[in-house]
Formats: structure tokens, C-alpha cells, sequence
């Protein structure tokens, strides 16, 4: 699928938009009802009005050079409430219902298994 350079992103929210130089923004991704953070993609303008027009999380894979759905093939689909932006401009917040883990290791979060510092231990 070959990236989109015109994208139909409401021009209001792409002008708020800090992008890295190849024009992505950093995607955080939420599960909406236990606040863990399942993992981190890439969205340029298409895939954030995608995702926006959709309400399923699209992203832009660096190393497929694609867009994917998440869940198209796996079946672990993140179904987006929320989308936020933050005060810089250059991250976003997707607040999803994840279905099956996120990660494609197969845990629930792609931050599941390597704890580098917990508070405490």
C-alpha cells in the first residue's frame, strides 16, 4: 500500500501536527478500561484520519513501508474511543478496546516483559 500524500486529515488538526522528518508522529496506545500501555506505532496524516474515520487503529509501519489495521490479520483488533493530542504536537494518545494482546510476541502489552526499573524492588 503505497503512503498517502495528500491526505483528506482535517486540515485544523495536521496544522497542529509536529511530524518527524519522514512526517510521523509517535502513537501511544492506551487500553481503555485498565490504563496499561500496550504499545507505541507510527501514524503520518492518512492513517490518523483513518483512524479518526474509522474508529480502528490504523497505523503507518516504518519497516513495511504500509498501512496496517491493527488486528486485519491477527484478529487483535483495537477498537479507538479516544484520540488526544498532546501540548507539544508531536505525540498521540489512542485510547483503544483491545481484543486479544497487543503485542506481536503475543503478551498483552509489548511493555510486559522487560522491567527495567520498578520502585521498590
Amino acid at each position: 500500500m503505497t503512503k498517502v500524500v495528500d491526505s483528506a486529515l482535517d486540515p485544523a488538526v495536521a496544522a497542529r501536527l509536529k511530524r518527524t522528518p519522514d512526517g510521523l508522529v509517535c502513537a501511544v496506545v492506551q487500553e481503555r478500561g485498565t490504563g496499561d500501555v500496550l504499545m507505541v506505532a507510527w501514524m503520518d496524516d492518512e492513517a490518523l484520519h483513518r483512524t479518526l474515520t474509522t474508529g480502528r487503529a490504523t497505523y503507518w509501519s516504518r519497516s513495511r513501508e504500509a498501512y496496517w489495521v491493527k488486528g486485519e490479520t491477527s484478529g487483535h483488533v483495537q477498537h479507538v474511543h479516544e484520540v488526544r493530542l498532546d501540548c507539544d504536537g508531536d505525540a498521540l494518545l489512542v485510547v483503544v478496546d483491545q481484543t486479544g494482546p497487543a503485542c506481536h510476541t503475543g503478551t498483552h502489552s509489548c511493555f510486559d516483559a522487560d522491567v527495567l526499573l520498578a520502585a521498590g524492588s
